[in-house]
């Protein structure tokens, strides 16, 4: 299950059919602004507008769509911080099954709330002295519920690379894509559909500063663990890379760069003010190393992913300063 063969551009491809109808095509925007900043065309994929405001109902449908219908029948599980909870918990509705989820204690308001909205029942823990997978995989086999995990699975990978999927095709050959990376999926994805549909593009995830487990596994060729990281992106707050996603991203991701909270917040700020876009930290990271200039020898024509913008008006206020 570890090998990077079993997620390919077909499979990226297949999910791409399989979640149509479903999952939105989200829009892609410029900004004169934004590019005159940056210093290149920026065409900004806009996964704050995807069905629960992130990139994950992708993955999420496209996993649990294809269990079988005693597995659909006995429910799904998940762990989560926030959006692939709701994104399962919207899959298991659409299926017309059930969902239980594990969460965070400090998963914000706002995700939790939207999680047991699409009917889902939340089970919490402390996500700095609990691993989330044993007491996930222990709550899944305890009630018989099928488990897809937030990234370490081949149809999740797949599911999430429809975004880059949909944003080339849009928009034509991209020199450089820009993708968050929290646990690896979206950019497993995302480089799997970019490497395949053009060799040459450059593929550059973005990490928090204090949540650089992937940068670090990648310059060390083995996965790295570190402390569970304390960021204002939440989302992005991975401790290890996936197993699946880093044998994925190790293959095809070029680099890796770091922003901090304060470039996340200003990233947030201009993406409110001058696009008009409400973007959640972690969906605004990858614009915050564009806007900061973190990454090295920017080519012409880039794409950015706005991962998602699941974020209340009291947090969002907060964390902009007032």
């Amino acid at each position: 299950m570890t090998a990077p063969s079993l997620v390919t551009l077909a499979d990226v491809r297949e999910a791409a059919a399989h979640i149509k109808g479903v999952a939105h095509r989200t829009p892609v925007l410029r900004s004169r602004t934004l590019d005159e900043l940056v210093g290149a065309e920026v065409f900004v994929k806009c996964e704050n507008f995807q069905r629960i405001g992130a990139f994950k109902f992708r993955g999420a449908y496209n996993a649990a769509s294809r269990l079988s219908a005693d597995q659909v029948a006995r429910g799904i599980a998940a762990y989560s911080s926030g959006n692939h909870a709701q994104a399962v918990a919207l899959a298991a509705r659409e299926l017309g099954t059930t969902a239980v989820i594990l969460m965070p204690e400090d998963t914000p308001r706002s995700k939790r709330e939207a999680t047991a909205g699409y009917g889902a029942e939340i089970v919490t823990y402390d996500r700095y002295t609990g691993d989330r997978v044993a007491i996930g995989e222990a709550l899944a086999t305890d009630r018989g519920l099928a488990l897809i995990p937030p990234y370490e699975h081949p149809h999740v990978i797949a599911g999430q690379g429809t975004a880059a999927l949909e944003l080339i095709e849009e928009t034509g050959d991209l020199d450089a894509l820009v993708v968050p990376v929290g646990g690896g999926g979206l950019i497993a994805g995302s480089a799997t559909a970019a490497k395949g549909l053009r060799s040459a593009t450059r593929v550059i995830g973005v990490e928090p500063e204090n949540g650089d487990d992937t940068k670090r596994s990648l310059e060390a060729g083995r996965r790295i663990s570190i402390p569970v990281p304390r960021t204002i992106a939440d989302g992005q707050a991975a401790d290890t890379p996936g197993e699946l996603t880093f044998a994925v991203n190790r293959r095809l991701v070029d680099g890796i760069a770091l922003v901090n909270d304060e470039q996340i917040r200003d990233a947030m700020r201009f993406a409110f003010e001058r696009m008009k876009l409400v973007v959640e930290p972690s969906g605004a990271s990858a614009l915050a190393a564009l806007l900061a200039h973190r990454i090295d020898r920017l080519p012409r024509r880039v794409g950015v992913i706005l991962s998602g913008g699941n974020i209340g008006a009291e947090r969002f206020t907060e964390i902009l300063g007032g």
